[in-house]
């Protein structure tokens, strides 16, 4: 087939544009549905060596670990590390912290395994 040398049809300007009631835009999830996957995720297991490694170790031994304790294994402040047993231990990864006061006073920090 030979091409021909006619110029191509004119389309009118209305063609050229999708009506409004055609165009669909991608809705965005609500934070509310973000949360919720991200609470769906399975934990994972924590990076050999890290931090959230050592306090786990510690925290899953029989007796447990002091405040005292897990401040001089993570060089954290008291508020920080307590911070990180309800925000990372109990929320993210689901874990159930149980703490209890002993004889002389200090409180002891367990995690028990799964």
């Amino acid at each position: 087939m030979i091409p021909s040398n006619k110029p191509a049809p004119a389309v009118a300007a209305t063609d050229s544009k999708p009506s409004r009631a055609k165009v669909r835009r991608a809705v965005r999830p609500s934070s509310k549905e973000r949360n919720t996957k991200a609470q769906r995720r399975p934990s994972s297991t924590p990076r050999s060596g890290s931090k959230t490694a050592k306090i786990l170790a510690l925290l899953k031994r029989r007796g447990g670990a002091s405040l005292a304790q897990l401040q001089k294994a993570t060089g954290w402040q008291a508020h920080s590390v307590r911070g990180f047993l309800s925000g990372t231990l109990k929320k993210k990864m689901g874990l159930r912290v149980h703490s209890a006061k002993l004889e002389d006073g200090t409180r002891s920090y367990r995690v028990r395994s799964k």
